[in-house]
This record gives structure tokens, sequence and C-alpha cells, in this order.
């Protein structure tokens, strides 16, 4: 009798553990701006140079954002994190273009492996930028978003107003 007191518990919890339920996320990649941090560095030959540090996090249901290890083939696509860069002139903010010093690279988030069924991510991702021509008053804020490898694009965030003479986090927008 006591044995199937036992048997009758483990079945109730394994039957308990089976209603938990999985969690769902859209399949469209979700970002959320966290922080812009700015510090003083060198570059490889010993320059001096700014380094500014975008942290958000993301959340992608079907677990594919992120992109392989290129090879030699330049056909492949190679960017899957983009910025725009709105500098402010005369009180104002306005996108920049390409010709300016300070505009941003696109930049590549690796492939991600996930080790279980549910193919759910979650992060932070951090992404380092050098200022090597600034001015310490440039003042600036980025839109960025990101593409997972079915092209599905995620919600554009804005970091705060970044003053590049500053150091530490940035302010609000």
């Amino acid at each position: 009798m006591r044995r199937s007191y036992i048997i009758l518990a483990v079945l109730l919890f394994f039957a308990l553990g089976s209603c938990i339920k999985i969690e769902k996320l859209p399949p469209e990649p979700m970002i959320d701006f966290r922080e812009f941090t700015l510090s003083d560095s060198t570059d490889i030959l010993g320059n001096p140079v700014r380094v500014g540090k975008l942290t958000f996090y993301f959340e992608d249901g079907d677990g594919d954002l992120g992109l392989p290890q290129p090879d030699s083939d330049l056909s492949e696509e190679e960017s899957n994190l983009f910025l725009k860069l709105y500098r402010k002139t005369d009180g104002i903010f306005e996108l920049v273009g390409p010709t300016e010093p300070l505009y941003p690279s696109e930049y590549r988030i690796p492939q991600m492996v996930v080790p279980s069924q549910n193919r759910i991510l979650k992060g932070t991702i951090d992404v380092s930028m050098i200022y090597f021509l600034y001015d310490p008053h440039d003042t600036l804020y980025y839109d960025f978003w990101v593409r997972d490898r079915s092209g599905n694009e995620s919600n554009t965030e804005s970091t705060c107003v970044i003053v590049l003479g500053d150091s530490g986090p940035c302010k609000d927008l």
C-alpha cells in the first residue's frame, strides 16, 4: 500500500510539472535601451580616444537573432544591428549622413545557440563605439534596431542624449 502512495506522489509531481505553461514570444525581436556610458581610453597606437558603450536588452521568440561566422563569401549579409546618428546643430537634432566623422558603423551580433527545446533568446548586449575625431561639445543620440536571420526587424529604440566631453552614463532624452 505504501508503494502505491509513492508511485501516486511521483505521478502527481510529473502531472503538475507538465502543466507549467511554456513561454511564447513573437518571432520578431524586441529591444529595450538600457544605458550608454562614455569613458576615456587609448587606441592600439596609444592615441587618446573616447569609448561609448551601448547596452540594450533583447528578446527573440524564435531564437534566430545573430549571424553565423562569415566565410569568404562577400555576398552574405554582414550586419544585423543598425544605427542612425542625430547630432545637435544650432539647438536642433538632425540626422547625419555617412560623410560625418561620427557616423556609426553597422554591427554584427554573432549567432547564439539555444541549448534547449524552447528557442526563446533573452539577454543583454553591449556594443563599444570608439570616437577618434570629436569635439567635447558634440551632442548626439542614436536610434537603433536589430534584424534576425528571418529578416524580422525589431522595434526602434533611442539612446539618451550623449555629450562626448562628459564621462559616465548619458542623460535622458
